[in-house]
């Protein structure tokens, strides 16, 4: 089957909307893509056009994104592109879905911390641990350290 696979990196324009059904959880939410391109008579960058795509997310991935995206997130979105066109009060309107396969923050634009949901658990995520400490250790305490550590046990 020829499908159209989309990655698309933009904000988070709804709030998420998450529901539970017979089928397993579903959540979708609004984003905005808009390009940027250098102007060279300005000398600036300036924003071009703003296209909106309705995400959709199915099972696990809706239950993560319910309890980890907001409003003006950045986000990466990998899915399946799907365009439909209808008919409403007499005029056509085209909308563009994303069927998302994956969906993160955008590194690149700011921090994130993954935590991942306890097994047989389908409810917002919650921290499990604190978060460890990644400053440099200053070299006095790396010697201190290093001074204080016993010599290994032969073994025969």
């Amino acid at each position: 089957m020829n499908e159209t696979t989309v990655c698309v990196v933009g904000n988070v324009a709804t709030q998420p909307v998450y529901r539970e059904a017979p089928t397993g959880a579903s959540a979708r939410f609004r984003l905005a893509v808009t390009s940027r391109y250098w102007d060279r008579e300005k000398n600036e960058w300036v924003d071009g056009h703003t296209n909106f795509f309705t995400v959709w997310a199915k099972k696990s991935l809706a239950t993560n994104v319910g309890a980890s995206v907001s409003v003006g997130d950045p986000v990466l979105v990998q899915g399946r592109l799907k365009v439909r066109t209808e008919t409403r009060d007499g005029q056509s309107w085209t909308s563009a879905d994303v069927e998302a396969t994956a969906i993160g923050h955008d590194l690149s634009r700011g921090t994130s911390a993954f935590r991942r949901p306890p097994k047989g658990d389908a409810g917002p995520v919650s921290p499990s641990r604190p978060e460890p400490s990644w400053d440099t250790p200053s070299p006095a305490s790396v010697v201190a350290a290093s001074q204080q550590r016993s010599e290994p046990v032969g073994v025969t």
